[in-house]
Parts: C-alpha cells; sequence; structure tokens
C-alpha cells in the first residue's frame, strides 16, 4: 500500500505561528475550565481539528508531520480507512457487552494469538489503559506465587495508577504521592550511555544482570523473593533505551533459576513499532505474561489487556474486572489495525525506515555539539541533549527548546528521559520516507538554531 495517501498531501504548513488565534481561544478555555494537571498543550501550544496518516492539522490551518503519534498509541495512522470502515459498521451494532462474548472479541483475540509465541496461550481484558494491564499482571503474578515483592527497573514507566505508579521509578511522578504499595524494589537498567556501574561498552559484562542475580540469591540483599519482574523491552519514557540482546536473555535465566514470573511491558513498544510485532522478540525470548495497550486501541479507542502462559490462568471468575472490559468498538477497531498491520508489513516497514532515521540522526550526532547519543530501534528512536558531551551532563532547557522550535515549524515530538532531556519520536508506523526526512531536516535546523544560540 502507499502511505502517502494516507496522510494530509501537504506538510508542513504553518500559516500563522503557533498557538494561533482560535488555538489560543481553546487553550484559555482549557486553562479557566479544566484541572491543572493537563500536560501536552504546555509543550506544544495548540489545538487539534483532524488528523490524517502521520500528519495532524490545528484548528488554525497548520499542517504538522507528526513525530508524536499520540504517545505511540497512533501506529496505523490517524484516521486509518481500513479501520474507519469496520468501526463504522460496528457503531449501529453493539459498543459494549462487559466480558460477554461477540464477533470483534473473538476476531480481536483470534488476531492477536496469530502473533503471539505459542506459550502466550490466555489474554485477559480489564480496564482501558495501559495502567490497568499492569495492575492485572502484577495481581496474576501474585495470586500465583503467593508472593508480594516486585522488581523493577531505574528509568521504568508503567502508568499512573496507584500500583503501576509504585513499578515507576520518576520521583517527579510520584514523590508527591508516597507510601505507594510496599515492597516494590528497584535495579539499574542497561542504560550504557550513562552506566550505573561505570563500565564502557568495552569493559561491560553485563553488570546490571549480575546484579540482578545478587539481588535475588544474596540472602542479605535485602530483597525478599519477588513474585515478579517487570520490565520494558526497550524503556519508554526512560528515554528510548535500547538495552544489548542478552539483558533481557539475562532476566529470563534469572527468573527461571529462581522462579519468578517475568513480565514485559509491551504497551508502548509493542505491536511492530521496534521491527517486530513485540519488542520482546529481538531477545528471542518468551515472558511469562506481556501487557497490552495503546496501539492495540487501533485508533485511540481504550483498550488494554495481558497474554500470559496456560499455566497462570488461575484467577477465580470476577477476581480481576472493570466496567470498560467490553469496549466493542474498541475489539473492532483493533482487529482491524492487526490485520492492516499484517496485510501491510507494518513492523518490517517500521524497521526499515527506523534504521534510515537513525543513520541521519547517528549524523546529526556527529556533527552536533549538544546531541550526546541517537539511539532506538524501528520507530522508537532517541536524542539525548547535553550541555557537554565529555561530561554528559543533561541538558533539560534544550531539549525543551529544540520541542518548541520543532512545533512553530510543523514537527511534533516529545520530551522524555532520566533527566527530561531526550527528544523522543514516536511516529505512526505509516510514515513516509519523504515526510521522515522533512521533519529530520526540521529537527536538526532546530539543534543548530538552539546551538547558536549558546
Amino acid at each position: 500500500m502507499d502511505f502517502k495517501s494516507l496522510s494530509f498531501p501537504e506538510a508542513p504548513v504553518i500559516k500563522i505561528q503557533p498557538p494561533g488565534p482560535r488555538s489560543k481561544e481553546y487553550l484559555d478555555f482549557q486553562s479557566a475550565h479544566e484541572g491543572s494537571a493537563v500536560s501536552y498543550p504546555r509543550g506544544m501550544p495548540m489545538a487539534l481539528s483532524s488528523a490524517r496518516g502521520a500528519t495532524v492539522e490545528d484548528v488554525d490551518g497548520n499542517v504538522y508531520i507528526d513525530f508524536f503519534g499520540g504517545a505511540g498509541v497512533m501506529n496505523v495512522g490517524h484516521s486509518n480507512p481500513k479501520v474507519l470502515e469496520d468501526v463504522s459498521k460496528q457503531l449501529s451494532r453493539l459498543t459494549h457487552s462487559l466480558d460477554f462474548p461477540s464477533e470483534p472479541r473473538k476476531a480481536l483475540i483470534n488476531t492477536l494469538f496469530s502473533l503471539f509465541p505459542d506459550p502466550l496461550k490466555r489474554v485477559l481484558f480489564g480496564g482501558p489503559t495501559g495502567s490497568d494491564a499492569v495492575e492485572a499482571a502484577v495481581k496474576l503474578a501474585k495470586y500465583n506465587t503467593h508472593r508480594h515483592p516486585l522488581l523493577s527497573f531505574e528509568g521504568a514507566y508503567h502508568g499512573m495508577s496507584s500500583g503501576a505508579l509504585s513499578l515507576s521509578s520518576g520521583l517527579s511522578f510520584k514523590e508527591d504521592f508516597l507510601p505507594l504499595i510496599p515492597e516494590v524494589h528497584f535495579a539499574p537498567y542497561a542504560y550504557c550511555y550513562r552506566c550505573a556501574f561505570g563500565k564502557t561498552s568495552e569493559s561491560c559484562d553485563l553488570e546490571c544482570v549480575k546484579y540482578i542475580e545478587h539481588i535475588l540469591e544474596d540472602p542479605h540483599s535485602g530483597v525478599g523473593k519477588p513474585a515478579a519482574i517487570i520490565v520494558e523491552a526497550i524503556q519508554g519514557e526512560g528515554g528510548s533505551i535500547v538495552p544489548p540482546e542478552k539483558f533481557l536473555t539475562g532476566i529470563r535465566k534469572a527468573c527461571d533459576k529462581n522462579n519468578i514470573i517475568m513480565i514485559v511491558d509491551e504497551i508502548q513498544a509493542g505491536l511492530g513499532r521496534t521491527g517486530k510485532m513485540f519488542a520482546f522478540e529481538h531477545s528471542g525470548i518468551v515472558p511469562d505474561i506481556i501487557t497490552l495497550s495503546k496501539g492495540l486501541g487501533g485508533l485511540g479507542f481504550p483498550i488494554s489487556c495481558i497474554a500470559y502462559k496456560d499455566k497462570l490462568d488461575t484467577l477465580p471468575p470476577g477476581k480481576h474486572i472493570g466496567t470498560f472490559r467490553g469496549n466493542v468498538i474498541a475489539y473492532t477497531a483493533g482487529a482491524a489495525a492487526l490485520r492492516f498491520m499484517i496485510d501491510n508489513n507494518l513492523a518490517e516497514h517500521s524497521f526499515n525506515l527506523g534504521e534510515k532515521m537513525l543513520s541521519w540522526i547517528k549524523n546529526i550526532e556527529e556533527d552536533s555539539s549538544i546531541v550526546g547519543e541517537a539511539r532506538g530501534r524501528g520507530l522508537m528512536l532517541g536524542i539525548e541533549l547535553v550541555k557537554d558531551k565529555a561530561s554528559k551532563e543533561p541538558a533539560p532547557d534544550l531539549a525543551q527548546k529544540v520541542r518548541t522550535i520543532c512545533h512553530q515549524h510543523g514537527l511534533l515530538v516529545e520530551i522524555g528521559g532520566h533527566y527530561s532531556n531526550v527528544v523522543r519520536f514516536l511516529p505512526p508506523l505509516v510514515l513516509t520516507e519523504e515526510l521522515a526526512k522533512k521533519g529530520i531536516e526540521i529537527f536538526a535546523d532546530s539543534i543548530r538554531e538552539v546551538e547558536k544560540a549558546l
């Protein structure tokens, strides 16, 4: 399929510097009536009117190239016609069904099981967000092991509900709400650019995995035997961090040796984004439980689920529920989106285009005084900005400036990372090479503009 036809024919188009007058009206209304926790319009001030493919239009007629993708939700693109067609047919039939079976539910499950590796034999739908999937995974692990401790990772982000937030490491998210659930412990992730053990790629012998083994096997580590280890195959909010492939392999071995359930959070990295349908596949392992959401809803319809091994299917009826676990429109959209991904080899497209984009931003890294590292896999990319390449001092202020300049010139990006200094690319997977080049050019110009002002 020609993905070009899915997006607006011209992008970017900046008619008036954002936020334009109509956007300002909406933003003022939002400020007057909505809660102060609203966040995204603060970094990219605008009000949206429509979107297609990998492009977004605001109410002032500005058209942007979308490297944000609704925080990694819009894998098959905004307003994907194949998904819209199935959704429009379903709307007049059935929209809500709790957990009663239905044809759309069956279609989504069948499609998912055509993609899962064999050991993952069960799915459980819960609430409509990724946080709900994480809560369900933790409950399932605790119920099966009768243990309470959990092990997560520095740089982890698993959601904002109490349990999911407990597993997330960012103090800015959680410090005002402590204490959360007890007995959650954190180990260093394989963040090679900022190795917690002071190693380089040449001297590293996966100390991060050895440290996990130490935690699990030293009776004086202070950590009780965990019910589960939860890990992102590629860290998202933590800064688009791609670990060595042996990192997940080592965790899998440690879990097997110590009879611990391995949960892999695929909410952001899964469903084709990294070049395989699931990010854990790059390491050749199979988790005991995976969490899915975001792209699972096709066009942003709210849905989440966990998939897990058959031996863990022990929960009694009603032990994990949620009113919106029966969103039939989300099932319909999800099944249609997955079929679109399969029919159009979207994971392969993501991998190939991501390789090109990474090479382009690596060139920017080489020429720039403030780009410390460009990294990623598929269409999950991150550019870490620093004040000095030698010291690697984080530069969150520069990242904010780059985001602002990109927005003003027609490119949507987001910021993440341990120090909020990583510019992140999470575009719809239907991004074309032409739009990708234009977006990278805007980004490169933004980097140069920030450097000139230093």
